[in-house]
């Protein structure tokens, strides 16, 4: 696994074992205190970020390592060519944590590096957040084969990486996802996962629920842009559609399903204030498991030969 860019890189049996060395670090994270002693990490940010940037500065400085936080538009990566910027980069550090606006400028990246690369999202992949997802899952469950996962939203970039690592797993994916991103879209990844015969489409949350082990939402709208003018009818064309879908107290009522969210949380749309708090969530697991995915993908990736 050179790069982290989506998930695919990896093999069922792969992904697994990524998991398996997450969970390790987390139950004995002083056996991996020096791991990554002297490696340099980039953390290049053109997005915003809370978890992101907390687990993987945190992750390589728990393993010995140092991070270095550079913004993209306080950068020479904003004025000169990419490829050229890259070479340079891995002169001077071990791996480069990237969490850019668009793919393309990810592989770009991953392309012309000859270090490692982590997406650390992007418009069509979130590959990090999902190893901390399919984590919870192996601690809440004990297993991934025959576990179920009902996605319900917006499909995005975490959609697209959800689909990619259930599918490698076992697990089956319940998408009521009533709008597409159109900049999310990957149809190559979709029909790939949807070829296993572990995908299954549902226009109805109720009926998903049903076979349901645990319920995914994410956010529905830009709220970065939640007050720009020019993006005022799509978000209102968004929040009629998608409040029937919203996770609450009504709509999981008589479901025992763990209820995930990758966050940041916007409640009262995607999901309500008290359902957050719920007995049933596991939202803060998912969180804190940030670290240590980040901690298992860096390992994975700076120690390999």
């Amino acid at each position: 696994m050179p790069d982290l860019l989506s998930l695919r890189e990896l093999s069922g049996p792969e992904l697994d074992a990524l998991l398996r060395k997450a969970l390790d670090i987390k139950r004995d994270p002083a056996a991996y205190r020096d791991a990554l002693a002297g490696k340099g990490l980039l953390l290049l940010m053109q997005k915003t970020s809370t978890r992101t940037t907390l687990a993987f500065t945190a992750g390589i400085e728990q393993m010995g390592g140092y991070a270095v936080r550079l913004a993209w538009e306080e950068s020479n990566f904003s004025i000169s060519p990419l490829p050229l910027e890259a070479r340079y980069v891995s002169t001077t550090m071990d791996a480069v944590m990237a969490r850019l606006k668009r793919f393309e400028d990810v592989d770009e990246l991953a392309r012309h590096t000859t270090i490692p690369v982590v997406n650390g999202c992007c418009n069509r992949y979130h590959p990090s957040q999902t190893v901390a997802d399919l984590l919870t899952v192996l601690e809440v469950a004990g297993r991934f084969e025959g576990q179920r996962i009902t996605y319900v939203g917006v499909h995005n970039n975490v959609t697209n990486s959800l689909l990619a690592g259930c599918t490698r797993l076992g697990i089956r994916v319940n998408l009521v996802t009533p709008i597409v991103n159109a900049d999310s879209e990957d149809k190559e990844l979709l029909a790939e996962a949807e070829a296993t015969g572990l995908v299954h489409r549902y226009d109805d949350l109720a009926a998903a629920l049903e076979h349901t082990d645990f319920v995914y939402t994410d956010t529905w709208i830009d709220m970065e842009n939640y007050s720009d003018p020019a993006y005022a009818e799509e978000r209102d064309r968004r929040i009629a559609l998608m409040t029937p879908f919203q996770l609450n107290a009504q709509t999981l009522a008589g479901s025992d399903a763990r209820v995930m969210h990758d966050m940041p949380i916007h409640p009262g749309f995607e999901i309500s204030a008290e359902l957050v708090d719920d007995p049933r969530a596991v939202i803060f697991q998912q969180a804190e498991n940030r670290l240590y995915a980040a901690k298992a993908i860096l390992h994975e990736l700076m120690t390999a030969a």
